[in-house]
């Protein structure tokens, strides 16, 4: 039963330090990367701890000079491995009392640990069967920068911490600041030894362990295991092995220290980040923003144009043939604007469009501006600063990708109305009618000219039929254009109306492409970076 809760343990470790990794990974380039390196350090230590062996508890003992911590060391151990001294520290480097060396050399190595012992068997605490490590390290507060280095390392590494305070400094600001105060989701794996009480009389023990537990409440660690003890009369020492071996016999404090370690990171990170949840691309701030940008793509003005050009090409194409030649003239509206391809470069790149102003531009700015402020309303601050830069990054495409997408939308300037072939066709009949009748009336005055006999022409009602097909062919003509013309108005704001639509899509696309994308990217970060955390807390 305990092999296989400690797989299902080391399965929800692992779970939590892959949720850990993948918030720290979401929140590159947000929050700072002082604030990461807490991550980095801890998934590193759980990378090379997991690695390592498993039937091994290392309990660290930590210290101040002076409260006896390498005493009870040895009181503990039951043998006089570790150098004792009241005044002075004397622990220079970490000492390791190991019971069941077999396998503790590589752990040894990694914690960086060179002087061991081979401990003896103390009748119910310790034997060889029971994997634990003990530590003597150096005093916390040494005025020897190597000594506190070490403490520092090791505070970071051990699986259990034992604190060993004395009655004179338990309530030292050093300990509790620097230490206690930052390891509050660490009791689980965290033991108190008040040592010294021998210096004690016995009323005073007493206020000395309440105020001493209240200090410890108030940084979490209400729960952790207070000990009043005595290395030198062997008080407590007992209680003192019976707590460790507890924690040696679960064979999960490894697991519990890096659960704590992940948690107490992801409490670091959420605080780095802030708490709150963005609100997200919403449908009325991409439609405000997809119009402004239709603005700043010239879209008005294009759509101008189509109209314009629609109406010139429908006039070429379907005028009387005598003046329609005049329409050659000038240029066309949208080959003014480089949106209309020729026949030797088709694909258009680029447009001639009025290049964007500084008034454009603030206003362009203030369109994508309030597009990010929405979506990263709700937002913890570094997430809404990352959410608004992933939109002013996109705005600077903008200009390029407008005019491109104006240049590559279809706006059917070369695509022909079904009527202008009739209406063309009408057009050059009634010229070729009204050609015909004056051809007709010339050759008779020819002949008349030359005193040849001239044919009466046909007449109807009274009406030469030549004179009747040139003022049909004219009336005709006049009539076909007058006709056309609502015709030709129409076709130019269909023509124009669906000019807008795609430009419209167009410019919606880079919209979406440039500015949203990226925001909903970063949304979707801090979004999933939130549910991480939660994840790595557990």
């Amino acid at each position: 039963m305990s092999r296989h809760r400690g797989k299902r343990s080391a399965s929800v470790l692992g779970e939590r330090l892959d949720a850990l990794n993948e918030a720290r990974g979401l929140a590159e380039g947000v929050l700072p990367p002082e604030v990461l390196e807490g991550a980095y350090r801890v998934l590193d230590r759980a990378s090379s701890r997991r690695s390592l062996s498993a039937a091994h508890t290392v309990v660290g003992f930590f210290g101040a000079t002076g409260s006896g911590k390498s005493s009870l060391f040895n009181a503990v151990l039951g043998a006089p491995v570790a150098t004792a001294a009241a005044r002075r520290p004397t622990t220079s480097e970490p000492l390791a009392a190991v019971w069941g060396t077999e396998g503790s050399d590589a752990l040894l190595d990694w914690l960086g640990v060179g002087r061991r012992h081979a401990a003896a068997p103390v009748e119910g605490f310790a034997d060889d069967a029971t994997g634990l490590i003990l530590l003597d390290l150096p005093d916390f507060d040494s005025t020897a920068l190597e000594h506190r280095d070490v403490v520092e390392r090791m505070v970071g590494m051990v699986d259990v911490m034992v604190w060993v305070l004395d009655p004179q400094k338990y309530a030292d600001d050093a300990l509790h600041t620097g230490y206690l105060r930052r390891f509050g989701g660490h009791g689980a794996v965290t033991l108190a030894v008040l040592n010294q009480t021998d210096r004690l009389a016995a009323a005073e023990l007493p206020p000395v362990v309440e105020s001493l537990s209240s200090l410890l409440a108030s940084e979490g660690l209400a729960r952790v295991p207070l000990i009043a003890a005595s290395a030198a009369t062997g008080a407590g020492v007992g209680e003192v092995r019976a707590a460790i071996a507890r924690v040696a016999a679960s064979r999960r404090a490894a697991t519990e220290r890096l659960e704590a370690d992940v948690a107490s990171t992801a409490a670091e990170l959420a605080e780095a980040s802030g708490t709150g949840r963005p609100a997200g691309v919403r449908g009325d701030a991409s439609k405000r923003l997809a119009a402004e940008l239709a603005e700043a793509a010239n879209v008005p003005l294009v759509v101008d144009a189509v109209r314009a050009s629609y109406r010139r090409e429908a006039g070429r194409r379907t005028g009387w043939p005598v003046t329609r030649w005049l329409g050659r003239f000038g240029c066309d509206p949208l080959q003014r604007l480089g949106l209309r391809p020729v026949e030797d470069a088709p694909h258009v790149h680029r447009t001639s469009l009025p290049a964007e102003t500084a008034a454009g531009r603030a206003r362009t700015d203030a369109a994508v501006r309030a597009f990010a402020d929405a979506a990263s309303e709700g937002a913890p601050g570094p997430w809404r600063a990352a959410i608004r830069a992933a939109a002013r990054d996109g705005r600077e495409g903008l200009p390029d990708a407008l005019d491109q997408a104006v240049a590559s939308t279809d706006l059917g300037a070369r695509r022909r109305s079904w009527w202008w072939g009739l209406a063309n066709v009408l057009q050059w009949l009634a010229l070729v009618t009204a050609l015909g009748g004056a051809a007709w009336l010339g050759v008779l005055a020819l002949l008349g000219y030359l005193q040849l006999p001239v044919p009466a022409a046909p007449r109807v009602e009274d009406w030469p039929v030549p004179t009747l097909m040139i003022a049909g062919g004219g009336l005709l003509g006049i009539v076909l254009g007058l006709a056309l013309a609502p015709v030709a108005a129409l076709g130019a704001r269909r023509r124009a109306a669906r000019a807008r639509r795609r430009l419209a899509e167009a410019v919606r696309a880079v919209a979406e492409r440039e500015v949203a994308a990226p925001v909903v990217e970063q949304v979707a970060r801090c979004e999933a970076f939130s549910a991480a955390l939660a994840r790595a807390r557990g």
